[in-house]
């Protein structure tokens, strides 16, 4: 719990409220895939390298012996890589046993198609390529989350506005980042779009995570999703106004809005 509330701001809340073994289960997927996302975005890694690190996962995770083949592949890069990536190991062995399958075959898709990224160097050009994006980082996060709402306590949900709230807090991220990763060469928006048709496409997948959370039944998963929710479309809203990021106030105020 120490290291997700280093890493994540928006979600240590929601997970932290969660009841023993989907919280085990959360942090565990939480934490896997910021491992793999932290090898995708490293500064200092070749992107060789990162494909390397990344497909060599995604075979580690498949393999029989999937904790120490992780450790194998990690071990040579300990003086590079973040605590949380290096870790990765751990955080696989948190995950309820049930449910453990279900998690590493997502982390495995992720670093795959994380890797595939790389190699494609980020290159954005149309709206189709967008979605494509934001399914591989974010959008299979919801269906991922879908599952464990289901496995936990039978919640069904849709799986395409699953997919919709992921991809919707995402492009909120890409809004928000925009000045840094035009600084690292990377350039998220499709080919002809500005800021508003950025600002369409996220409230257009927000729109359908509303939807989503509509559709559960009460219980856990509501209360996890409708943090991060909100917080979204408060950056946007933000972003839209000419604002940058919300204040730790405005996040306390927003929470405690929810949790009341």
């Amino acid at each position: 719990m120490t290291v997700l509330q280093q890493t994540s701001r928006t979600f240590f809340i929601p997970i932290s409220r969660l009841d023993a073994s989907l919280r085990e289960a959360v942090t565990s997927a939480y934490l896997c895939m910021r491992a793999i996302d932290e090898i995708e975005d490293h500064e200092e890694i070749s992107d060789q390298l990162k494909q390397e690190l990344l497909y060599g996962i995604r075979d580690a995770i498949q393999s029989p012996n999937a904790m120490e083949a992780t450790q194998d592949q990690l071990k040579p890069h300990k003086e590079i890589l973040p605590e949380v990536s290096m870790r990765l190991h751990e955080w696989m062995l948190l995950c309820p046993a049930s449910i453990a399958g279900t998690v590493y075959r997502y982390i495995g898709m992720m670093s795959e198609q994380m890797a595939d990224w790389v190699q494609a160097k980020w290159k954005i050009s149309t709206e189709e390529d967008l979605d494509r994006y934001t399914y591989s980082v974010a959008g299979m996060v919801g269906e991922m989350l879908s599952e464990l709402w289901q496995w936990n306590d039978g919640t069904k949900s849709d799986m395409g506005k699953a997919v919709a709230f992921g991809r919707g807090l995402q492009a909120v991220n890409i809004l928000r980042n925009r000045n840094e990763d035009l600084k690292r060469g990377v350039d998220f928006f499709p080919d002809g779009w500005d800021f508003k048709d950025m600002i369409q496409y996220t409230r257009r997948n927000l729109k359908l995570a509303d939807d989503y959370i509509m559709e559960l039944k009460k219980g856990p998963a509501v209360q996890f999703c409708k943090i991060p929710l909100a917080l979204a479309h408060a950056t946007v809203n933000l972003l839209a106004a000419g604002g940058n990021k919300l204040t730790r106030n405005a996040v306390l105020k927003i929470v405690n809005k929810i949790n009341g």
